[in-house]
């Protein structure tokens, strides 16, 4: 098996188990990771326009999350409010009960950072982190990063 390939399918492989995991911590709360990115993002940053939340989220591509957002809203987890100004701003924000969602969240991937820092130990962490930002950067998800990190 070329390298490449190898690499290739073990990242796969490594996305799909961490999202597994997350999937499965998140299930009794009733929220997916791509909500639960959400509601960590709000709480991060408080209030957030649309566009905004699109340019830090890293579990959707594009910069227009009209979707997600609406489910998050539905499910009373976030609040949408226009811009007294422009109608065509709209202000995202946690509900209490998306604030209290957001807390256990972060307790969940406490967990998950816990179980990666063990899986690196030992390992030189920073090479790895060089070599996915070059292949990722320039790509649409690895801007999302880059704006989460304020990698620039």
């Amino acid at each position: 098996m070329r390298r490449a390939e190898h690499l290739r399918f073990a990242i796969l492989a490594a996305q799909r188990e961490g999202n597994r995991l997350l999937t499965q911590a998140l299930k009794p709360h009733g929220i997916t990771p791509s909500q639960a990115e959400v509601l960590r993002l709000l709480q991060q940053h408080g209030t957030l326009s649309l566009n905004g939340l699109g340019q830090l989220l890293v579990c959707e591509s594009g910069t227009n999350p009209s979707r997600l957002v609406d489910r998050t809203v539905a499910a009373g987890l976030v609040e949408r409010r226009t811009d007294a100004a422009d109608r065509r701003y709209l202000h995202l924000s946690l509900t209490p009960e998306g604030q209290r969602l957001a807390t256990e969240v972060t307790s969940i991937e406490e967990h998950l950072y816990s179980a990666l820092d063990a899986a690196c130990e030992g390992l030189e962490v920073d090479a790895m982190l060089a070599f996915l930002h070059n292949f990722i950067d320039t790509l649409p998800s690895g801007k999302a990063l880059s704006n989460r990190f304020d990698l620039d």
